[in-house]
C-alpha cells in the first residue's frame, strides 16, 4: 500500500534542507550559496523541488506504518542533515531519485524490499529443531564483486546502493552454526523465493511474509 504525498512533509523537507545548507555556508568560508544558485530564490526552488521529489518517492517505498515517527516532524528534524551526507550544499541541482534512496538509508527509515530498488535487508531466526546443526537461519542481501575474484559480499546499510563494481542484489541463505560460523545454503533473486525455500526445507520456521529493510534500526 502506498500513501499520498503530504504537503506538510514536503514543506518540512524543504525547510530542513534550506537550514542545513545555510548552516554549512556559515561554517565554510569559501561557500557562497547565492553565487552557486544565482540568488537565494533559486536555492529555495531547489529545496522545494527536492522536498517534493523525496516525499513522492517516500510514498512509494517507505513503510510508514512501522516507522514510529510523525513523518513531517521527523523530516524537519533530520532530512537536511541526511541530504548533506549525500551531496554538497552547492550540488542540489543534481539531486535525483537515486539520491532519494541514499538519503532514506541515511535516515534509516523502513523501506519495502520488493525488488524495485537495491534495498539492504537481513533477517535471522531460530531454527525450530533443537537437534539441528544450525542454531539459526539467515536471509541477507548480497552482491557479487565484478572483479577477478567474483566474490559474493554482504550488502548492508551504509553501502553505496548503486556501486558499479558490484552486481545486482540477491538474497543469500545461510545456516548459523553453534559458534556463529555461517554455512551457505543457497541464493535466490527475491526475498519471497528465499523465504519459500526455507519454509519448504525447515518446517515450522517463522519468517516474516513481507520484507522490510534493516535501515529503520537507527543508531540513535
Amino acid at each position: 500500500m502506498t500513501a499520498d504525498p503530504d504537503p506538510a512533509a514536503v514543506f518540512a523537507c524543504a525547510v530542513s534542507l534550506r537550514d542545513a545548507c545555510m548552516e554549512r555556508e556559515k561554517r565554510s568560508p569559501g561557500l557562497n550559496l547565492s553565487e552557486a544558485y544565482n540568488g537565494y530564490d533559486e536555492l529555495l526552488r531547489e529545496v522545494m523541488r527536492i522536498g517534493s521529489l523525496f516525499e513522492e518517492w517516500a510514498c512509494g517505498h517507505v513503510v510508514f506504518e512501522v516507522c514510529g515517527e510523525v513523518w513531517p516532524y521527523f523530516m524537519e528534524d533530520r532530512f537536511g542533515d541526511a541530504c548533506m551526507e549525500v551531496l554538497a550544499p552547492d550540488e542540489l541541482a543534481g539531486f535525483d531519485s537515486d539520491d532519494c534512496l541514499r538519503v532514506a538509508m541515511e535516515l534509516r527509515v523502513p523501506l519495502r524490499v520488493d525488488g524495485e530498488l537495491p534495498v539492504p535487508f537481513m533477517v535471522e531466526v531460530d531454527h525450530p529443531a533443537e537437534d539441528s546443526g544450525f542454531r539459526r537461519l539467515r536471509i541477507e542481501t548480497r552482491r557479487e564483486r565484478l572483479d577477478e575474484e567474483r566474490e559474493m559480499v554482504p550488502y548492508r546499510n551504509g553501502d553505496e546502493p548503486f556501486d558499479e563494481e558490484l552486481g545486482p542484489v540477491c538474497f543469500g541463505i545461510d545456516g548459523v552454526g553453534p559458534d556463529g560460523t555461517l554455512h551457505h545454503i543457497a541464493d535466490r533473486l527475491t526475498y519471497r523465493d528465499a523465504r519459500e525455500l526455507l519454509v519448504a526445507l525447515v518446517p515450522g520456521i517463522e519468517l516474516p511474509e513481507e520484507a522490510v529493510s534493516e535501515t529503520w534500526r537507527r543508531k540513535d
